[in-house]
Parts: C-alpha cells; structure tokens; sequence
C-alpha cells in the first residue's frame, strides 16, 4: 500500500530516513551526519513542506519517495522527485516501482515536468526510472562528494503535457 505521509508519520520517516543515509551515503546529497541529530520536529516539518509517499507491507514502512514543487514563477511548472529508498527485504518487489509510479500520478496533476537526479552508478535505480518514463537530460559530473570520492549525477526529466514537452 502507497500512501501520502503525515506529521504523525514523523517517527517511522525519520527511522527509514536515516536508514537510507547511513546505507547509501553516496546517494543523497544530505547526510546522516546532518539528519540524524535534528529533532523529530524537523522531520515533522519536512513532511508538510513537501509530500512524501510511504511503501508499507504489513503495516511496516519498507519505502519512502519525496515531490516538491520547484519555486519561482518561471519554475513552478517543475518539481523534483527526492529521496527515494526502499528497505532490502522490499527489494525486487515492485515496491520502487509503485513508490516512483505514485510520485509521478501525484506531479502529473501538479507539475508539467519531474524531474530528478541519479547516481550515475545506481543501475538499477537508473533502469527503473526509465522504466517508469523519464528521460536522460544531462548529467552534472562530480555532482556529490563522499569521503573524498566524487560522484557523477545523471539528471533525467518525465514530461506530462504543455508547451515544449
């Protein structure tokens, strides 16, 4: 089940949050360092200030996936899909699938283009967004630095509608 996260999720998302980072430090641009210090009211706020999408199997969180809307007036018909993660034992699953799937129905209503960025290495996250429609844009070389080794970006968008699309 895929369902939008509230401020009464503001535990299980902070749990999962920090999982991810400690995890996978390469692939955020945050990290656990930062986050893991902050109070749960942080991550309270974070989940009203943008939307983000749980996995759950079994009444367990096992996915989380972010939107937010770019601002700016010559903007806003943007957003970013963010922070995408899914637990190991709900890998393989369909679940980044349904979590990336449910992100991009709630921005085709919202937003004219999502778009994200993508550890050039993370095939399988790179197969999946393609899979899901979105489209390689660009890529920002040395885009992420962790513990002194640098990381390409791969910078992809999926059109909904409007001009230029």
């Amino acid at each position: 089940m895929i369902k939008l996260l509230t401020s009464a999720d503001a535990m299980l998302y902070r749990e999962i949050r920090l999982e991810a980072l400690a995890a996978h430090p390469e692939a955020y641009s945050s990290t656990l360092a930062r986050e893991q210090g902050k109070p749960l009211a942080w991550f309270e706020e974070r989940l009203t200030t943008s939307d983000v999408f749980g996995a759950y199997c079994a009444q367990e969180l096992v996915g989380v996936a972010g939107f937010r809307r770019v601002d700016g007036a010559k903007t806003e018909h943007k957003a970013v899909l963010w922070g995408i993660y899914v637990r190991p034992q709900a890998r393989k699953s369909g679940t980044g699938r349904r979590l990336a799937d449910a992100v991009a129905a709630h921005a085709a209503t919202r937003v004219e283009q999502l778009q994200l960025a993508v550890v050039s290495e993370n095939e399988a996250a790179l197969r999946l967004y393609a899979a899901v429609g979105f489209v390689e844009y660009g890529r920002e070389v040395k885009a992420l630095k962790q513990d002194g080794r640098y990381y390409d970006e791969i910078l992809m968008a999926l059109h909904f509608g409007g001009q230029g699309s």
